[in-house]
């Protein structure tokens, strides 16, 4: 800070800066955000991202569902032989598992999404009588699997 000879004190823009914190009165104003070059920069790095990531996701849902498609028909076969045994006759349908207590519901088949499950009668070896009833289940579904066999054959 310097003195005139009036005594007044004069204070550099510096100065001013410093005490108040913000630009002097006689400079314009900031303009506060972003810039579109930024917020291109932004947005380009976020599609990279989820381009690389999508994949990855869909992946390991498809990984999923066939894990729970594998479950689902692992079980119901175990029904299936569990029914033969305890009633001596082989089940006429999926239904009748649910209504004789062994499952509580038909599952969905999670690759489409529907109880239409694709069942293979054949003949009954508990029979006496030479019946028939379902001895397989399938998934109803024509597509083929990540490792390339179709889920009908599973």
């Amino acid at each position: 800070m310097t003195g005139n000879s009036s005594g007044q004190k004069v204070v550099s823009i510096e100065a001013q800066t410093r005490v108040a914190g913000s630009l002097p009165a006689n400079y314009p104003p900031r303009p506060s955000g972003f810039t579109l070059l930024e917020l291109m920069i932004v947005i380009s790095i976020i599609i990279i991202l989820v381009s690389v990531a999508l994949p990855q996701y869909q992946k390991t849902i498809m990984h999923t569902r066939e894990t729970i498609l594998r479950y689902d028909l692992d079980t119901m076969r175990k029904l299936l032989d569990q029914y033969a045994a305890d009633k001596g006759k082989l089940p006429q349908s999926l239904d009748e598992l649910v209504t004789s207590g062994y499952m509580r519901e038909v599952p969905k088949d999670p690759i489409t999404d529907n109880t239409d499950w694709e069942v293979k009668s054949g003949d009954d070896p508990y029979s006496t009588e030479g019946g028939s009833g379902i001895i397989d289940v399938h998934s109803s579904s024509s597509d083929v699997s990540i490792s390339g066999t179709p889920y009908s054959e599973w």
